[in-house]
């Protein structure tokens, strides 16, 4: 991380522009994994875990994204493609999808006789009932 969830939050309470740009254009934002470790641990109760999530839809929206975090990108475009289209996750069509937008072709293919030996990738995907309903939340959040 080049900035810690600690110094993010210090750097927002300046309100200065010029450490608003530096969080935006941080690789830190996209390293968050939601985990909440930091929201146990906070004195403060700051809800860090939310405040990544909007740091990273400004991020996009501004086009200040960190170079470094273009495959974090795909993979979290891939796998909402993948929800929005069947209604949960199907891992093969993930896969294929976040291979063309990172563009990692070859990266993990030893993996893959293994994995669809073992019931773990699907060439068929499981359709939800009910997906009109995911359709409409994706709807309401663009």
């Amino acid at each position: 991380m080049d900035l810690s969830p600690s110094m993010v939050m210090r750097l927002l309470q300046t309100e200065s522009q010029a450490n608003d740009e530096k969080i935006l254009r941080s690789y830190s934002i996209w390293l968050c994994v939601t985990c909440e470790m930091c929201l146990c641990r906070c004195p403060m109760e700051i809800d860090i875990p939310s405040v990544m999530d909007f740091l990273r839809q400004k991020s996009l929206k501004e086009k200040k994204v960190n170079p470094k975090a273009n495959n974090i990108i795909a993979f979290h475009r891939s796998f909402l493609n993948s929800i929005r289209l069947t209604g949960r996750l199907f891992e093969l069509g993930l896969t294929l999808d976040y291979k063309r937008r990172s563009l990692t072709l070859m990266q993990d293919i030893p993996l893959a006789p293994r994995m669809i030996s073992r019931g773990k990738l699907h060439f068929i995907p499981e359709i939800i009932k009910g997906r009109a309903h995911v359709g409409k939340i994706f709807k309401k959040t663009k």
